[in-house]
């Protein structure tokens, strides 16, 4: 008989990150994200990275993800090329300021303002809203655009998200985008911005680039079918779906940091 082949741990810990990137890209093709509010926690969590370096590896990972999942949304005319290339600018311009802030924020800052994030995001999915679509671009709103663009540029390079819980809300609220249009312009905001973040991380060796390529291969495979998936559903069951898997998220990252500062406490 053939000896039973062992499994190591090391191997263990690959299947661990394969998994998670299968995960994000369906959750990237689903919800038009590019899949950081899943990869960070699932680094942190079951691969047991270090906060600083997951959100670095998961900004590297969004890429090869979000371009599969814009393949298919691109492929229905679910892009807004006008305004993608408004936010992209001020996108690209921000990933720089938060991948330096990335260098010098505190472990808790990044975990509890990550959370936050996430918590803010689901609470306006529960009560939002789809339009019939945009009037013609004015000055006025192409500066709000960039501006919506530099604020997901820094908290993608300082937290490991694409910027789609920012810019998918801002575009339907602003311009009326219909929910599925939102979340593929998005995608195509979040390619240059995960360029310019996994650059600059990965000068400041905040990247582990086998772990990125692992996420973002296991991303890739599932992507397209959560591209698939999003054509199919009804943007308020979309919104409560995406809205309660922030809040669940958010609410383990605040149990593991309260554990980790009480672990850290002196005893009286």
């Amino acid at each position: 008989m053939n000896a039973p082949v062992e499994t190591t741990p090391e191997q263990g810990k690959l299947g661990v990150i394969a998994l998670v990137g299968l995960a994000a890209g369906l959750l990237s093709g689903i919800f038009g994200v590019g899949g950081g509010i899943l990869i960070v926690p699932g680094l942190v969590f079951f691969a047991k990275m270090d906060q600083r370096r997951a959100h670095g590896t998961s900004l590297a990972a969004v890429l090869p993800i979000s371009v599969s999942s814009l393949i298919t949304y691109w492929a229905h005319g679910h892009v807004d090329w006008p305004v993608a290339l408004y936010l992209a600018i001020g996108a690209v311009a921000g990933a720089f300021l938060g991948t330096k802030l990335l260098k010098t924020v505190k472990h808790e800052i990044l975990s509890m303002g990550f959370a936050a994030l996430l918590i803010v995001s689901a609470v306006r999915l529960y009560w939002s809203t789809s339009g019939s679509g945009r009037d013609q671009l004015i000055l006025l709103m192409c500066i709000a655009l960039i501006a919506v663009g530099v604020v997901t540029g820094v908290l993608a390079g300082l937290l490991g998200v694409g910027g789609g819980v920012v810019m998918i809300p801002a575009m339907m609220v602003l311009l009326g985008l219909p929910n599925v249009i939102a979340k593929g312009t998005s995608l195509a905001v979040i390619i240059p911005t995960a360029i310019t973040g996994t650059l600059r991380n990965r000068s400041a060796s905040n990247v582990d680039t086998r772990a990125a390529v692992i996420v973002g291969v296991g991303g890739i495979l599932s992507a397209v079918a959560g591209g698939w998936i999003s054509s199919r559903l009804s943007d308020s069951l979309s919104n409560a779906l995406f809205a309660t898997l922030l809040i669940v998220v958010a609410g383990r990252l605040v149990l593991q940091e309260s554990r980790r500062r009480w672990s850290k406490a002196p005893i009286q």
